[in-house]
């Protein structure tokens, strides 16, 4: 009925909505296909392109809080109210072409992985045509509640989307004694040096550490549970089941790279083994559920940024550019035609896309190169406009050239590029904030009296209320205000809910690196 519960849900959500929205968003049907191919193609260590986010997401739970006390509909806004007006339009910019790219990228691999389950008998642009009606048609009307309650049933068809395969795929190739027998050791290994090494896994950490904040569609995500402990857990354990779901894609991969030497066979594009294992595994009843699961994956996502980019361009540019006031329903409506807009050219883009995981790459990358100046918004007061906008110009373009004079090409990814980018990216925010004037105090005051103001919802009277300080002040946002000479203790007693959270987190990476590299050591 209202833009404020079109684009944030009323800022209501419950945990266990909250968990799935975060799962269902984080995944899409290029994943998987992607991660298959290239585990196919590279051996287990591939998996590292998706869990290149594994290392950081225990700071999920350090990062959500920030999202809800900023008290914006869109990050645009965050840029804003931290940086002014003009530099809030250039993440805008960004923010536009990264839904389209993404929302691009998600729609082809969905085509690849039907037209290769239906053996070629549908056009992979058919199907993006085809799928784009269904979430159009109920995320036009119900905006992020529609997107939030669809995401919690359709996160129950990505976890059979990502592990349906596995055990009938073991039990056609012989089990992991098969895959341990067939293919040489470095195919096993989850580490492959000269290819997916530790280097590699270093950058691609580096990398999801400094973009997941600038992504655009994190603060409806992550921002609108009720209280900020609900926005903790969803954003860091949604993400674990998607961290979790994850080893079925590398190992459906494995699997396929042994089914297709049994069955002397090749595939033409490795973004295939996925499709392939879906018609040669599955009888066709289990076929259609797999389709399912491949539309629900995309559609639980492309709703979410639908909405997301809708309210991103209605706050930012249509409130700024063209009409400051009026009516909400006015602005609801245009939020909603905005939305479509967005996704029509994301389906431009996704003809034309080639591979699914150099574009998924290519998006992560520009979140990154982005994120520098998010990264110095909350944690260095010093951080300035010119700082911010000399980051994103260095870095990017530093890295377009050197991927173009390497490649000849733009939409490929490189590790060293990536690195030399970001930590150009950093230098420039640093020397151009300091050679600048410092932003004024009545724009960053209220900004950081935000981020040190907790609220919650309370739902009996639905209004916002002040939640207590006390041991939840936030580490990343205090970081250029640390003591070196404060006591343990005191230090304790400041962050306790971000190093407890922290330290429970990172005992559940350890234990999914374990169940990772055990698995394959199964009969």
């Amino acid at each position: 009925k209202g833009t404020h519960d079109y684009f944030l849900g009323g800022r209501s959500f419950s945990v266990w909505i909250l968990i799935a929205q975060s799962f269902g968003v984080g995944t899409h049907a290029e994943q998987p296909v992607s991660l298959a191919g290239a585990a196919f193609k590279s051996g287990y260590a591939a998996i590292w392109y998706q869990w290149k986010n594994l290392f950081i997401t225990p700071f999920y739970w350090i990062l959500a809080p920030i999202f809800r006390r900023c008290r914006c509909t869109t990050i645009g806004e965050f840029y804003e109210n931290r940086y002014g007006n003009w530099m809030g339009g250039v993440y805008s910019i960004f923010a536009l072409c990264y839904f389209i790219f993404n929302l691009g990228a998600m729609m082809k691999g969905a085509g690849k992985l039907v037209s290769a389950a239906t053996g070629g008998g549908v056009d992979p642009n058919t199907i993006v045509f085809v799928m784009t009606v269904s979430f159009l048609a109920y995320s036009f009307v119900g905006g992020l509640f529609a997107a939030a309650y669809t995401d919690f049933v359709q996160s129950f068809f990505i976890v059979g989307l990502s592990f349906m395969l596995v055990p009938i795929g073991l039990s056609e190739i012989g089990g992991f004694t098969a895959i341990r027998e067939t293919l040489p050791p470095e195919m096993i290994s989850m580490v492959a040096p000269g290819d997916i090494g530790i280097f590699m896994i270093f950058v691609l950490t580096l990398n999801g550490l400094i973009g997941i904040m600038a992504q655009p569609h994190q603060l409806a995500t992550v921002g609108t549970g009720k209280d900020e402990q609900t926005c903790r857990v969803g954003m860091a354990y949604g993400n674990f089941v998607k961290r979790f779901c994850t080893i079925g894609w590398a190992l459906t991969g494995l699997i396929v790279v042994v089914l297709v030497m049994q069955h002397g066979t090749t595939l033409a594009d490795p973004e295939l083994a996925f499709g392939y294992a879906t018609r040669a595994l599955l009888a066709p009843g289990f076929v259609g559920l797999m389709i399912a699961c491949v539309l629900a994956a995309n559609m639980s996502t492309c709703s979410a940024m639908m909405v997301d980019g809708g309210a991103l361009f209605v706050q930012n540019i249509y409130r700024r550019f063209v009409r400051s006031e009026g009516p909400d329903k006015h602005f609801l409506m245009v939020g909603r035609v905005s939305g479509l807009l967005i996704t029509l050219a994301s389906i431009v883009f996704a003809v034309f896309v080639d591979s699914v995981l150099e574009a998924f790459l290519f998006t992560e990358t520009i979140a990154a190169f982005m994120g520098v100046s998010m990264i110095g918004a909350i944690s260095w007061k010093r951080a300035n406009r010119w700082g911010a906008l000399f980051s994103l110009l260095v870095s990017t373009g530093v890295f377009f050239a050197l991927t173009h004079n390497e490649f000849g090409e733009l939409l490929r990814w490189d590790a060293w590029n990536c690195l030399v980018a970001l930590v150009l990216g950093f230098v420039a925010l640093f020397v151009g904030s300091l050679l600048t004037a410092p932003e004024p105090r009545s724009l960053t005051e209220p900004f950081y009296q935000n981020l040190d103001s907790p609220t919650y919802l309370d739902e009996a009277t639905g209004e916002e209320k002040p939640a207590s300080l006390d041991g939840n002040e936030l580490l990343v946002v205090k970081l250029g205000d640390l003591r070196l000479s404060q006591g343990f203790g005191q230090f304790y007693r400041r962050f306790r809910v971000d190093i407890n959270g922290l330290l429970i987190a990172f005992l559940v990476v350890v234990a999914l690196i374990a169940m990772a590299r055990m698995i394959v050591w199964l009969p």
